[in-house]
């Protein structure tokens, strides 16, 4: 079947290269590093030859990351997909090959490459000539050889491969050892896959001589050499492989182009034809025949060219997802543009995303996928940077609430988790929490605290029925106290587990955010309209409580620790409360601190607070440095060598002041009691 490909493979390079300039988790890097898969080596060619070293004019090409092992290859290894199989296959093989191949064919890539499988294979009958040794060596067919990587031949080196190994040892090949550690131990069983030193690595009939040398400037010497005597070249290779583009079902953007009847030429559309929309499907079920449902669109499929005026037909595979969701985040920034993908301008203030969201397991699809769009995009001038997504954060899973689960055993009597006894015997049993009680680190039994229990959170599934239900907490908490509590949870890119009892700490907070604005509860539980604060000047210590808590707020937003930011306005709160005046001035700032936590709450008080309009259009607050400073500063004092406390002194104070403070502070003045 014909498919579209998108040519990833041509970038490969450019997406490995950038994403040293992203603000990533390296982990998400690396993964895309290893995807990606680029590795340098070169590709050699074996001559195919007979037992009796005759020509059969067929060249095997084999691709190595380890050309300085090449003196070490003592048989080749061949895809059972090869192209050249079948003429390298001799006739008293030929049975045994086609019946392996047979086998493989019906194996995935997965099962194929298991590192812990059992290696299998055939020898297929023909033989090739080692370039630098010389040497005749036999060319087998094994399914751990994949067509699609490489050229699907290997070189097989069983000292320095473990699978090599494992192979040479199940049919009795050859294993030549050309690599010796740099400390020269290594086990004589095993594989030595690393760098060493160069042994057993020279022939006087090649002039190829490597011996002594370290196995990177080998390589080198071993890549030039096939190159000047044309066995070969340098090589990268890529696990990458080009993008598969077409789906055979119904929905999906179809692709816009038409192919000739009479010609089977493909001709795209014309813009003025553009979008072409898929067709309205009564039945779009599989067709049974393998091609895809909108074939069954006969009326659709079956068009006219518009420049030429012969008849022609669509296209019936479609676009799978990615279509959309590689560039969904530029539409955003200008949705109702229709005459162009987005305008320059706009793509130019916004893009690129300063800060992407998301978990781990879009590594190597959407945010490689949309990475690749995006450099498409950028080579045909369409937006302004490299990468789309500058900045990735990965969100921990918020994880069910914790389980305690004790253990009784065939008695009924209980088993403490931390028992000699197995535990895998006894019955297991979930304790409520209000049955149980913390003694140190451990949970145990509140009626029996020598039975310790396991205490564990798992994440939230209908199957363990542990899922909260967002609903259910905001209808008996409120959206804000929900918000709020899975920001304070803990840091946003840690795992965290949930608790309903945390989420009334931040609901109290909130409702004493409340009562501080807007006073105390009437009788009936009502509230008095407008507020408590005054349009009194604020002090120099309210200012100064304000602006550092504007402060801290700002830089954990900044930082994404949003629980920090929550403790910091918590601390605001505490000491509002001990003041005698709430300035509006300072209690309008702070609710404008609040609002992205609290959006709810906040919008209810800006309001009260005598403001028109939304706070949503509003200037978010920021700290001013003449605040920050602290005008004050704690001095421990000693007194004959031993230190008797501290005390607090203004900044600019000086020596003797600070002296005199401290001889008549009733703390410390006994200790002065008739001494100079």
């Amino acid at each position: 079947m014909r498919q579209w490909m998108l040519r990833i493979t041509s970038y490969a390079d450019r997406l490995l290269e950038d994403l040293d300039d992203l603000d990533w988790p390296e982990s998400i890097k690396e993964m895309q590093r290893n995807w990606i898969g680029r590795s340098e080596g070169a590709e050699l060619e074996f001559c195919a030859v007979d037992q009796e070293g005759h020509d059969l004019g067929a060249k095997l090409t084999v691709y190595t990351t380890r050309p300085d092992t090449i003196f070490g290859a003592t048989y080749l290894v061949v895809a059972p997909e090869h192209v050249l199989l079948p003429s390298l296959t001799s006739e008293e093989q030929r049975a045994h090959v086609e019946e392996y191949t047979e086998v493989a064919a019906r194996k995935s890539e997965l099962e194929r490459t298991e590192l812990q499988k059992e290696k299998t294979g055939v020898f297929s009958g023909s033989y090739a000539k080692n370039p630098a040794t010389g040497e005749i060596i036999p060319i087998w067919v094994a399914d751990y050889v994949l067509a699609s990587y490489g050229t699907g031949a290997i070189m097989a080196v069983p000292a320095h491969d473990s699978r090599d190994h494992e192979f040479a040892l199940k049919y009795e090949l050859p294993i030549i050892k050309v690599v010796s550690p740099p400390n020269g131990n290594c086990d004589p069983e095993e594989a030595y896959a690393d760098d060493g030193i160069m042994i057993n690595s020279s022939s006087s009939s090649s002039g190829l001589n490597i011996n002594g040398m370290l196995s990177q400037d080998a390589a080198l010497e071993v890549t030039s050499w096939v190159e000047s005597n044309g066995f070969g070249k340098k090589k990268v290779n890529y696990k990458l492989r080009d993008w598969l583009f077409a789906r055979q079902r119904y929905w999906g953007e179809p692709f816009p182009v038409i192919y000739l009847d009479d010609t089977n030429e493909m001709v795209p559309l014309t813009e003025n034809q553009l979008p072409l929309t898929l067709p309205e499907l009564d039945d779009f079920t599989p067709t049974g025949t393998g091609e895809p449902p909108l074939t069954k669109a006969a009326d659709w499929v079956r068009t006219t060219d518009v420049l030429t005026g012969k008849p022609a037909r669509r296209e019936t595979s479609t676009m799978p997802q990615w279509a959309g969701s590689c560039w969904y985040y530029l539409r955003f920034m200008d949705p109702k543009n229709s005459s162009t993908l987005v305008d320059k301008a706009k793509e130019s203030y916004w893009g690129p995303v300063d800060i992407y969201v998301g978990g781990a397991e879009h590594s190597v699809l959407h945010l490689l996928y949309a990475r690749f769009w995006h450099k498409v995009l950028y080579d045909i001038g369409v937006v302004s940077t490299k990468e789309p997504f500058k900045c990735l954060i990965n969100q921990g899973l918020i994880l069910g609430e914790v389980e305690y689960t004790a253990y009784r055993d065939n008695e009924g009597k209980w088993v403490s988790a931390d028992s000699d006894s197995s535990l895998s015997d006894c019955i297991q049993e979930k304790v409520p929490a209000d049955k149980i009680t913390k003694v140190g680190d451990n949970y145990v039994l509140k009626d029996d605290p020598n039975i310790r229990l396991n205490a564990r959170a798992y994440k939230m599934s209908k199957s363990r029925g542990n899922v909260i239900n967002p609903d259910d907490v905001v209808s008996e908490y409120g959206a804000d106290s929900l918000r709020l509590y899975e920001m304070f949870m803990g840091p946003l890119r840690d795992s965290k587990t949930w608790s309903t009892g945390g989420i009334e700490g931040v609901h109290r907070f909130l409702g004493r955010t409340w009562r501080l604005v807007v006073g105390a509860p009437l009788p009936d539980g009502s509230y008095k309209d407008g507020t408590m604060v005054t349009d009194v000047e604020p002090t120099f210590e309210q200012l100064r409580v304000l602006h550092k808590c504007m402060a801290r707020v700002s830089e954990e937003i900044q930082e994404t620790r949003f629980n920090t930011a929550i403790s910091a306005m918590m601390e605001f709160v505490n000491a509002a409360y001990k003041w005698d005046t709430q300035p509006k001035s300072v209690i309008d700032s702070f609710v404008l601190l609040l609002s992205p936590f609290a959006p709810h709450l906040a919008e209810e008080l800006w309001f009260r607070l005598g403001h028109a309009q939304s706070l949503a259009h509003e200037q978010f607050p920021e700290a001013k440095n003449e605040y920050l400073k602290e005008s004050e500063i704690v001095l421990p004092v000693q007194i004959n060598g031993k230190t008797r406390g501290t005390i607090l002194v203004d900044k600019e104070c000086s020596e003797d002041d600070v002296f005199q403070i401290a001889a008549s502070d009733d703390r410390l003045s006994k200790y002065l009691d008739g001494k100079a």
